[in-house]
């Protein structure tokens, strides 16, 4: 039972992280400069060259506001890494 408490916390935590880094760049603007900071962890996650597009995207003001609104209901427009 307490495996169970463990897991959902865990679970929602590293939820709640992906949804709060896709809210703070979607402020325009300021969210550039998010994207900009982030940029290191889409390297990590999607690679060299579809890390930085998708933070490329991301730091344009409105159309990474766009993309990531879409993206908190449908998923990544750019897949992860295989392994991930």
């Amino acid at each position: 039972m307490a495996e169970r408490r463990e897991i959902k916390r865990k679970l929602l935590h590293a939820g709640g992280w992906q949804v709060a880094k896709r809210a703070a760049k979607m402020v325009p603007f300021g969210g550039t400069a998010v994207a900009i900071l982030l940029v290191g962890s889409d390297i990590r996650n999607k690679g060299v060259v579809k890390g930085i597009a998708n933070s490329g995207i991301d730091a344009i003001p409105f159309v990474g506001l766009a993309k990531n609104a879409v993206e908190l209901f449908t998923g990544d427009f750019i897949p992860d890494k295989d392994g991930k």
